[in-house]
């Protein structure tokens, strides 16, 4: 740890920004007296007025009555007649000022003159400007060019507030949360992370009883790296640290460092890690570090990159180069790790890759608990089955549906919130609002139903499809209409399995054709989603006859084509269309057997627009693969109930599976 106690006090002079004001204003009110008007003047009598003006000297006349006075302006041709001098002398616009009695005997001067062609110019009059008037129109674009570069400076300082301004532009950004102070945050607000919570107490514990560790000869991380999807709580993570850690903490983003200075990236980071010594031992928590620590290129780059590139050099250093940073622990968040720098992900200077995933079973239950304690519910909420109907939520995902249950209830003018609620707060953050004012033609719904009934009875009977939860007609957000399932949670996918989920999805497409006679672009989704199924399969996980055991996933960054042949390329394509060709076909055997039960679906579909997996069990009988299916309707909501109130459907809507490629 730093030793603060035997360093000297800084008694250097420290600069006060007013002096640069007081000196801009007294350069400019210099430069605004002084410029006036460069050109030569002297006096002269009445008489001495008239005779230049008979001689032709005179250019133009300007005559002030109230004063009394007049300005002759000379013509260039008589400036050394008039001023004994040469016109370099005198400036570009010479005159004579002369004090006259009568305005009356004045005019009848110069229009004689005029006739006698004497004088070619004009007489013009100005009317006299007081001493305060005079004094204001010389002081207010002082004043006012002073305030513009004051309120400039500021808004270049970065919003640092104090008078310092651009001075500041350099400085960092970071909050500052002290020892002493508390956050709202703490461990306990973050369910589930059991993991990532552990590792991270780890280093609070370090903090607050170092000696535990070092006495065994062990040395404190220097740097934990979250790393996860968006939405699982890193940042949360890092809040509860603050909230816990008994030492100062500084939290800032990596965009803060972002300036559109040149060097002010590296300064940043530079004052940050100052400011960190100094309060050592202390915390750094850097979110969404992704904004500077992208990789390098190898090529020289020009402008904005330069500057990201110098920032992140910067930190590097800082980390862990040559100057030591005892008791300064840097964490940092993000959830594109795999654009990071290889330097800025070495041990020594982030030691430790924390991976925040998607939470569990178990931990949605954790998460449902804690978002639910400031939510009035009532004794029909069943933690379990949201829990289970929530597969792939993550915490931000999970307190939104707490949050739209909360508003949905209000909404109803209910005084708690109830079972039906919660559900359909997750129709509606899955599949969008009911389009109720959408109008389909007999021909369209019936198209719909014959499609999605063709999804369930296929999934009914393939082994490892999804078990059914409902099937609906009823348009919500882009879809007309749409099939939910529970997809198992598991961390391995067999190819068996794989295959079962593309027929079942295919499933729609082979209804149309074979129960319609022509097909539509509904299955637009499914399609796309069964041919990106299947390249991940073929291309990358080898699950291919004439390409098996072979992953072509390429992410390196100096690949500039792809990493195989053209003929491996056509031969990857030929695979794809075999696979979807042979599930297509196999699709349309499952349904052509199965087809009186499909008919009957697509009839109740027709009449109530939703089915639940209780009528698909009525009209096939139970569901031959497993009891999950036969455990996920007795924890469904009373189906019999919904079908009596001829209500819209309130059964929980679930995301499709992920396909392999999207999983990585």
């Amino acid at each position: 740890m730093n030793d603060n106690r035997n360093k000297k006090p800084n008694n250097a002079p420290k600069f006060n920004l007013n002096w640069l004001y007081i000196g801009l204003i007294a350069v400019i009110a210099l430069l605004m007296f002084s410029n006036q008007d460069d050109s030569a003047s002297k006096g002269a009598t009445y008489s001495e007025f008239k005779d230049y003006v008979e001689k032709g000297y005179a250019s133009r006349i300007i005559a002030n009555k109230d004063a009394g006075t007049l300005r002759m302006f000379v013509n260039s041709a008589n400036i050394r007649d008039v001023f004994k001098t040469s016109a370099q002398q005198t400036g570009t616009q010479p005159y004579v000022s002369v004090d006259f009695g009568s305005v009356d005997k004045l005019e009848e001067f110069i229009d004689k003159q005029i006739e006698e062609k004497h004088f070619l110019g004009q007489l013009s009059y100005e009317r006299e400007s007081g001493f305060l008037s005079s004094l204001f129109w010389n002081i207010a674009p002082l004043f006012f060019f002073f305030f513009l570069i004051s309120f400039l400076f500021r808004r270049m300082g970065g919003g640092m507030g104090g008078s310092s301004g651009i001075f500041n532009v350099g400085r960092s950004k970071a909050k500052l949360i002290e020892k002493d102070e508390k956050t709202s945050v703490t461990f306990k607000d973050v369910a589930g992370q059991a993991g990532a919570k552990e590792e991270v107490k780890e280093i609070v514990d370090f903090l607050k009883t170092p000696q535990k560790y070092t006495e065994l000869g062990g040395k404190i991380p220097k740097g934990a790296l979250l790393v996860g999807p968006p939405g699982t709580g890193k940042t949360l993570l890092a809040k509860a640290v603050a909230g816990e850690a008994n030492v100062p903490f500084f939290s800032l983003s990596g965009s803060d460092f972002v300036e559109m200075f040149v060097g002010v990236g590296a300064s940043r980071v530079r004052d940050l890690f100052r400011q960190a010594k100094e309060k050592a031992p202390c915390i750094i928590f850097i979110d969404e570090i992704d904004a500077i620590g992208r990789a390098r290129s190898k090529n020289a780059a020009m402008g904005g990159n330069d500057e990201r590139e110098s920032t992140l050099n910067q930190l590097l250093t800082e980390m862990d180069g040559f100057g030591t940073n005892s008791g300064v622990i840097i964490m940092a968040a993000t959830n594109r790790v795999d654009i990071l720098d290889k330097a800025l992900l070495r041990a020594g200077r982030f030691d430790r890759q924390i991976h925040v995933d998607l939470p569990d079973l178990n931990e949605r239950k954790e998460i449902f608990n804690v978002h639910l304690r400031p939510v009035k519910i009532d004794n029909t909420v069943d933690i379990d089955l949201l829990s289970r109907q929530t597969p792939g939520f993550s915490g931000a995902d999970i307190a939104n549906v707490c949050n739209e249950a909360a508003l949905i209830a209000a909404r109803h003018g209910k005084q708690f919130v109830g079972k039906q609620d919660f559900l359909d707060a997750v129709d509606r953050i899955i599949g969008g609002l009911e389009k109720k004012t959408k109008v389909l033609t007999t021909a369209e719904k019936k198209s719909i139903a014959i499609h999605e009934a063709g999804h369930a009875t296929i999934s009914w009977f393939l082994e490892h499809a999804n078990p059914l939860i409902k099937v609906t007609i009823v348009p919500r957000g882009r879809a007309l209409g749409a099939a939910w399932y529970l997809p198992e949670e598991r961390q391995i996918t067999t190819k068996e399995q794989m295959l079962d989920e593309m027929c079942a999805t295919l499933g729609g497409r082979a209804a149309e054709e074979l129960f319609i006679g022509h097909i539509s672009t509904g299955a637009m989704n499914d399609l796309e989603r069964v041919t990106k199924q299947s390249y991940s399969m073929i291309a990358y996980a080898g699950m291919s006859d004439s390409l098996p055991n072979l992953c072509y996933y390429n992410n390196s960054e100096y690949s500039f084509s792809k990493p195989y042949s053209e003929s491996t390329a056509q031969l990857i394509d030929e695979e794809v269309k075999k696979m979807i060709s042979e599930q297509y076909q196999r699709a349309k055997e499952v349904l052509d057997e199965h087809k009186d039960g499909h008919a009957q679906l697509a009839q109740i579909l027709m009449e109530r627009e939703v089915i639940f997996a209780e009528d698909v069990e009525k009209i096939f009988g139970k569901r031959p693969w497993g009891s999950r299916s036969e455990e996920i309707m007795n924890d469904s909501t009373d189906v019999e109930e919904i079908k009596e109130e001829k209500e819209l459907p309130k059964q929980a809507k679930l995301p499709a599976p992920a396909t392999e490629e999207e999983a990585k």
